[in-house]
């Protein structure tokens, strides 16, 4: 018999799966913690877990892969620095990179020269960004006509700074030019992490013996090989979107919304007629609007892992960002020693085996242990803002993790879930309880009810996107609720959960929006179910 695996790595889990190629069926599943600091790890547990029967891992044709690595990367303001450069006359427009810097220059639409490129300009920036970027980013207008003034600045870079430069004219042929340097933003990003990701699957397939070509799912459904991403990252943007919706689309129902429920964010594509819908003008994610083809689909934060925020005031609110629940961690102190409002709101621990000379928080880690942020800041006289920049490029180079109370947390305070240790749950729900001025079950309570307005709200945004359009977004779901009327919305169409957290959080979801929801059959593992099948086809086509 030929079997063909799948895997899904996400933030929080890593899932795997063996289809039988002949039937379909599923024949092995595993799900594993997703490790951050060395990804192999994760894979390599959950590509393992699947022959622990009566298959070998020789008798498997291939390995598709599907990712929201990228997604929460961009969802959570992670990943390389940036510089973009933006040459021609065009109007102003800001991008979440280190710098956008604008110089004369660029084509007209027919490619002749509107004015000669600030070479100069160009040049003296490079050598004040080069201390302060990973990668550069280069779009020029009209360069789909005539590149030349960005294959130019592409060697000037070079000559200065040995770093990756994305150039725009190479990764879209659109003429929108604020989405395609977006594009080439997003590419130089995510270049590095999806390099580290992919030599980690392919460590974790030696480790094993499992040989056969490796396929990465694009955001647009199709597959890819490993060369195509490692120069084109940002094609795994909506890659986890991707093969939920061809999962999504194996329940049977003709036109729906899938919606995956994960640790981190919130994926949510639409089906018609059984099969989803792309967009081939290019994918949103978060704030950015690309040129990457995809499935029509968006994501946004809200999860199982998003970090619960208590405030100097004792306000609550979800963060962006996946954190560690404390549930799932280990060998933490008791939250009573770091656990409060404001900076005290989190926990940072050093990633095993990390160097940590010539790194002042690094080195405190190493001396004290875990600390909060604010023990940090006391240790090391960081503003806050400094020690605030100095830990995202920790997390973002796998050298720190950060535990704190999430709304998987407040499920097992609530005895709704049951996967992890929920004693360091109840008591930081009782000193976060004491914070807010709520009690422990209303705390909880109210923190399952913050992530299902977040999920509520990723599947409003796209709704209204499909029928509105961009423009009508904000207003109408920032003003639902107002002195004078409250909207609620009744959809038309059911939902299908995907993801493990799904099952908690979407019944209420549907029955707010007046709809129902279905889980299929191997739902809390979709995603992985989803790269299997389009891996397969992949693998069976001519050439």
């Amino acid at each position: 018999m030929k079997y063909y695996a799948g895997i899904d790595t996400g933030g929080t889990y890593t899932d795997a799966v063996l289809l039988d190629m002949e039937t379909g069926a599923v024949r092995a599943r595993a799900k594993r913690p997703t490790t951050h600091h060395d990804l192999s790890l994760g894979v390599g547990e959950a590509l393992e877990a699947l022959f622990s029967g009566d298959v070998s891992a020789e008798a498997v044709q291939g390995l598709a892969v599907s990712t929201t690595l990228a997604t929460n990367a961009v969802v959570e303001n992670r990943g390389a620095r940036v510089g973009l450069f933006v040459i021609g006359i065009v109007r102003h427009f800001k991008l979440p990179v280190v710098a956008n810097v604008f110089l004369k220059g660029g084509h007209d639409i027919q490619g002749r020269e509107e004015q000669p490129l600030d070479l100069e300009g160009l040049v003296d920036t490079v050598h004040g960004l080069k201390n302060e970027v990973d990668s550069y980013a280069v779009c020029a207008a009209m360069s789909i006509k005539n590149p030349a003034h960005e294959l130019v600045a592409e060697e000037a870079i070079r000559m200065i700074d040995p770093k990756p430069v994305y150039c725009s004219h190479r990764v879209s042929s659109h003429p929108g030019m604020k989405a395609r340097a977006a594009t080439a933003c997003l590419h130089a990003r995510l270049q590095p992490l999806m390099t580290d990701f992919l030599a980690s699957v392919q460590r974790s397939m030696l480790r094993i013996g499992m040989k056969g070509p490796v396929v990465i799912i694009r955001g647009d459904g199709r597959g890819a090989n490993l060369e195509e991403v490692a120069e084109r990252a940002a094609l795994t943007m909506a890659s986890g979107p991707a093969a939920t919706a061809v999962f999504g689309s194996r329940a049977g129902l003709a036109d729906a919304l899938v919606v995956d429920v994960g640790g981190t964010t919130t994926d949510v594509c639409m089906l018609q007629n059984g099969q989803p819908l792309l967009n081939s003008e290019g994918c949103r994610i978060g704030e950015w609007q690309t040129h990457v083809e995809a499935i029509a689909m968006s994501t946004g934060p809200g999860g199982g892992d998003s970090h619960l925020f208590c405030d100097r005031n004792g306000g609550l609110r979800l963060l962006p960002t996946r954190v560690r629940p404390l549930a799932m961690s280990v060998g933490l102190p008791g939250p009573e020693t770091w656990l409060g409002r404001d900076r005290q709101c989190s926990l940072v621990t050093a990633a095993p085996g990390v160097d940590a000379v010539g790194d002042p928080i690094l080195e405190n880690l190493e001396r004290h242990g875990p600390l909060s942020p604010a023990q940090l800041a006391e240790r090391t006289s960081l503003s806050a803002l400094l020690l605030e920049k100095r830990l995202e490029a920790l997390v973002y180079r796998q050298k720190i993790s950060v535990s704190g109370f999430t709304p998987t947390d407040a499920l097992h305070v609530l005895g709704r879930l049951d996967i992890g240790d929920p004693e360091p749950s109840r008591r930081a729900a009782a000193i976060l309880a004491r914070a807010a001025g709520l009690g422990v079950r209303e705390l909880c309570e109210r923190v399952v009810v913050l992530t299902e307005k977040a999920v509520e709200a990723v599947i409003l945004d796209h709704l209204i996107r499909q029928v509105w359009g961009e423009d009508q977004v904000a207003p109408l779901l920032n003003r639902r609720s107002n002195s004078l009327f409250d909207l609620n919305f009744s959809l038309k169409i059911p939902l299908i959960g995907i993801g493990a957290a799904a099952r908690v959080f979407l019944p209420r979801v549907a029955q707010d929006l007046g709809t129902t929801v279905t889980f299929p059959e191997f739902f809390e593992t979709g995603n992985a179910i989803g790269a299997a099948l389009i891996g397969s086809r992949y693998l069976e086509q001519p050439g």
